[in-house]
């Protein structure tokens, strides 16, 4: 495929990354209609997922569609959902070409949507750009593929890896540029996950703040016990969803406090008095979400770490040291030997504000 075909995909997958957080359960999807070089149409997956990319570029380009080449960063959906097949609408405007960046791995795609296009007479060309496709679908891939979200642990700490001082005081270890850069990190998940023992400590709002998000990312709490503050994640629920993630040994006076205030309560199995972690993302998966942002505490971020359901870290380091009686990032891990240690690859790195922010991504 030609250099041409490159620089479009690329401005399709750029169009994609907009719905990042706001089109779960849905991939966030790009479409650009490109006809005798000139482009003619532009599309991506809306807030709630619909109307899907496809079909926004079809809008957009009206009678010109026809001829033009599609360059789709997913295989165009086949089945008919809450929508048309955007196969079918591909079709029906008679473009000439259509070029896809991956197959989508969903049961009821998987190759059909190439298939029909190609059944039409329509030229289809597959796999362009698709490594980073896949990074951006990490999310929607994860749900279909493995039964859960990608989950990325937050962690905000001194240059000595602690998140407080031992008496626990955190605010503020990074600067307020970082902070603002971790609100927007928020409006690019589907959720906000934390533990109950953060939500104990700081009763936290969890919302994005600073400007409105398209979608507000749900909030979640794992509780086993749903023995939290019933301060401003009680007050809050007309700013954003609130799942409460707990045991099967919760007191009915809690689940029915938090039900009556319109949170929305997910049982998951226990094990030696705490949530299953696996049977915790598993559960957030069956709701729909594909991308959930863990911000803590160190404790559940460990227990996530040692279920090996961590895929990314997403740090920001500033430079205070708190020394050894701060309280580390992360609980034990219960490691014997350095072999044992997951290893993640550094995938991105930049200076905020005085604050280094650090990606990792587990391959």
């Amino acid at each position: 495929m030609s250099e041409a075909d490159r620089r479009f995909m690329r401005l399709a997958l750029a169009l994609a990354a907009r719905g990042l957080g706001n089109v779960w359960p849905n991939p966030a999807v790009g479409c650009v209609l490109v006809r005798e070089g000139r482009i003619v149409g532009r599309g991506w997956t809306q807030p709630g997922g619909r109307p899907h990319a496809e079909r926004r570029a079809l809008d957009q380009a009206g009678a010109e569609a026809r001829g033009a080449t599609a360059y789709v960063t997913l295989e165009p959906c086949s089945h008919h959902g809450k929508t048309p097949p955007c196969a079918e609408g591909l079709i029906g405007a008679e473009v000439a070409r259509v070029v896809s960046a991956m197959t989508d791995p969903d049961p009821r795609v998987a190759g059909r949507g190439h298939a029909m296009l190609r059944a039409a007479g329509i030229t289809v060309d597959e796999g362009l750009l698709e490594p980073e496709a896949r990074a951006l679908q990490a999310g929607f891939l994860s749900r279909i593929e493995r039964g859960r979200p990608w989950i990325a642990v937050k962690l905000a700490t001194s240059l000595d890896g602690r998140i407080a001082l031992g008496n626990g005081e955190s605010q503020w270890i990074t600067s307020a540029e970082a902070r603002a850069r971790v609100h927007a990190l928020r409006a690019r998940f589907d959720a906000v996950l934390v533990g109950g023992g953060t939500a104990r400590a700081d009763d936290p709002l969890l919302t994005v703040r600073g400007f409105q998000p398209a979608r507000a990312p749900v909030r979640v709490v794992a509780s086993a016990r749903l023995d939290l503050p019933r301060g401003r994640l009680a007050g809050s629920l007309d700013q954003a969803p609130l799942w409460l993630v707990h045991g099967p040994n919760a007191p009915r006076e809690a689940r029915d406090f938090w039900m009556n205030i319109g949170a929305e309560l997910i049982e998951v199995a226990e094990e030696k008095g705490a949530l299953q972690p696996r049977a915790l993302v598993e559960g957030l998966a069956a709701k729909g979400l594909t991308r959930v942002f863990c911000e803590g505490g160190g404790q559940f971020a460990a227990s996530l770490m040692r279920a090996g359901l961590v895929d990314e870290f997403i740090g920001f380091t500033a430079g205070v040291a708190l020394g050894g009686d701060g309280r580390p990032a992360l609980g034990p891990l219960g490691l014997e030997r350095l072999a044992q240690a997951p290893r993640y690859r550094l995938s991105e790195t930049q200076v905020i504000g005085g604050d280094v922010l650090h990606r990792w991504r587990r391959d």
